[in-house]
């Protein structure tokens, strides 16, 4: 077997290829909603102390654009993409290898399986993802903020965002060493588990149905409709923890300057819908949503295809 037939039989393995499609469509849905990414982030860390300088999904990605150039609306974006690649990797990868493995050791014959392992499956994806790529996330979060118009952060606002190695040094030395890296990572589990879980199993109750289905699915625009309300439905049960894990992410910058001091996830959440109501837990959940949708809608299509090509290779 020369050489080419050895590289041809790796990436054909089922393991594999779920590694390289989910890391090539995760990389390349972020990249299309990268604005509405960082309007995201903005608005959710406005705190009940906040000059609200960022006021719907459209305003701040004008209000980025104006501030920053067109640059501002990619701010972090490379960072993302290099962390989005083994995190859609690994949770496709192991959503796919788990469900072999439960197909394989299952006492009855069964081809299909049914939502409550889907569910299992996919929550093991995002739990895996989340603790190999959380150190990538936080600091995505950090370069957003630096400068960003926070009022509690303005004296700290920066012109230039600071470099992925600068923000990662500042976060170990000024804050508890590595471990500092994973601050969030309890709340950004429990948020990313269920996330996950809800997404991938819809979806592929929606493609099980689509493929056994006398009518017609194969037009891509039905895989993108499956993967668009799969994500929406996910999005919005979880968009809470969603919101705790960015400000947890940020609690610390310039001496806890934005306001988010919390004990534990439980009293994060109490505090947040007493102080800030129940529509304050929900804060960017429009600019979410705007990026969630479409973008899982284009992963869910560019991993199928890819997947569907590298067998047909």
């Amino acid at each position: 077997m020369n050489s080419y037939d050895t590289v041809k039989s790796f990436i054909k393995d089922n393991s594999n290829a779920s590694l390289i499609s989910g890391g090539i469509a995760g990389a390349v849905s972020r990249t299309v909603v990268s604005p509405f990414e960082r309007a995201k982030i903005l608005l959710q860390l406005q705190g009940p102390g906040s000059n609200q300088a960022y006021n719907g999904m459209f305003s701040t990605i004008f209000k980025m654009y104006r501030d920053e150039g067109w640059r501002g609306l990619f701010r972090g974006n490379y960072l993302n993409c290099i962390r989005i690649f083994p995190y859609s990797a690994i949770q496709f990868a192991v959503f796919e290898n788990c469900k072999t493995y439960i197909l394989q050791n299952r006492p009855r014959e069964s081809n299909e399986l049914n939502s409550f392992e889907r569910i299992i499956s996919a929550s093991m994806g995002g739990i895996l993802s989340v603790l190999f790529t959380y150190p990538l996330d936080l600091v995505r979060a950090r370069i957003s903020v630096r400068t960003a118009s926070l009022s509690k952060l303005d004296k700290a606002k920066l012109t230039e965002a600071p470099s992925v190695f600068n923000t990662i040094a500042e976060v170990c030395q000024k804050e508890g060493g590595f471990f500092a890296l994973y601050k969030g990572i309890v709340p950004t589990t429990l948020g990313v588990a269920p996330y996950v879980a809800i997404n991938f199993a819809l979806y592929e109750k929606f493609r099980e149905y689509m493929d056994h289905s006398p009518k017609d699915y194969s037009n891509p625009v039905w895989k993108l409709s499956a993967g668009a309300f799969s994500s929406f439905i996910g999005g919005v049960l979880i968009y809470p923890l969603d919101v705790l894990r960015k400000r947890y992410q940020v609690a610390s910058m310039s001496g806890g300057e934005l306001g988010f001091q919390y004990k534990s996830v439980t009293h994060a959440l109490k505090t947040m819908f007493q102080q800030e109501g129940f529509f304050g837990a929900y804060k960017g959940l429009t600019a979410n949503l705007y990026k969630i949708v479409p973008s899982m809608a284009v992963s869910w299509l560019c991993y199928d295809t890819l997947k569907d090509l590298i067998k047909q290779w």
